[in-house]
């Protein structure tokens, strides 16, 4: 069988029978048939060339910061970019940084912060890979770690590395090319600007201050559920003011629950379900739109069983 074969093939980078819930932020999901872990931009490549060569569906995931899998589990293999895609790939030439795909974003920005370097602090207290950063063109305060990308190297389905500059990345606001086009990335190009260590080191400490007096940090979530909408933002706030206005905050459906820390988080208070959080998502959805007139964009994936990712409010 093919996927007899699959494990044949890369014997040392390949589990099965995964817990999903162990390795995903959230805590929820099925099992995973077949998890792929390479080793290297090589190992990847060689992966994807096969996983196309036998038609074997496949899903790629990194520090799942932003995924919710099924409770059915995957069949599709999963593809999982990790640290071995980022053990010292981080390389600081004067004002400019090149960092691999699964360099720890935290990590990433005390090593800038060490270099004396600025500009990317917004990203000190976001929890994922730095390919997944790059795809979602992720950051806080309103910003995005794409306003910084000097070129980004990706791995397209047949194997093949592309190189592409900051202008054909598509970066907007949580947006890339990279979230259509079945590309990985793999590393990517930083500019940023000289600055005092102690400085930059005073700003990302009242960051990540900022960040745990309002985020949840004791319970599984996923990071932030809905986008920030420019023009709910400012006829009715932020999404986790609007949720709270609606009367969601605190709310629960089994062991899911609308964080009573902040409202734009969905914790995992003990064995929450995938379909318990979509269920409060659809709630939160719905009422938003009959109270506001706006659509909330939701920021958190669904992976279906056949490796299909969606948002996560067309789970249905």
């Amino acid at each position: 069988m093919a996927r007899d074969a699959l494990l044949d093939a890369f014997p040392e980078a390949s589990m099965q029978n995964v817990s999903l819930a162990r390795i995903s932020r959230w805590r929820i999901g099925g099992l995973a048939d077949i998890v792929l872990r390479p080793r290297s931009v090589e190992e990847l490549c060689a992966m994807r060339a096969y996983l196309l060569a036998q038609g074997l569906p496949n899903v790629v995931i990194g520090a799942t910061s932003n995924l919710l899998f099924a409770d059915a589990g995957l069949r599709a293999v999963a593809l999982q970019i990790g640290n071995s895609l980022g053990k010292s790939a981080v390389k600081v030439t004067g004002t400019d940084i090149t960092a691999g795909a699964g360099v720890w974003v935290p990590g990433l920005a005390r090593r800038v912060m060490q270099a004396g370097l600025g500009g990317i602090e917004h990203i000190c207290g976001i929890p994922g890979t730095f390919g997944g950063l790059v795809c979602m063109n992720g950051g806080s305060l309103r910003r995005g770690i794409g306003e910084n990308i000097t070129h980004v190297d990706s791995v397209d389905v047949t194997g093949a590395l592309y190189r592409r500059d900051r202008e054909a990345c598509g970066f907007a606001y949580r947006r890339s090319v990279f979230q259509g086009n079945d590309e990985i990335v793999v590393s990517a190009g930083l500019a940023l600007e000289a600055g005092e260590r102690e400085a930059i080191r005073r700003v990302m400490l009242t960051i990540l201050g900022n960040r745990r007096r309002k985020f949840p940090h004791h319970t599984p979530n996923c990071g932030s559920v809905f986008v920030s909408n420019p023009g709910m933002y400012a006829d009715y706030g932020p999404p986790g003011a609007v949720i709270e206005k609606l009367g969601f905050k605190g709310r629960r459906i089994g062991d899911a629950q609308v964080s009573p820390e902040h409202a734009n988080f969905i914790v995992n208070t003990g064995r929450a379900r995938a379909e318990d959080v979509l269920a409060l998502i659809t709630g939160i959805k719905t009422a938003a739109r009959r109270e506001t007139g706006y659509d909330m964009e939701v920021e958190a994936r669904y992976v279906r069983p056949d490796g299909t990712l969606v948002p996560a409010d067309c789970a249905a």
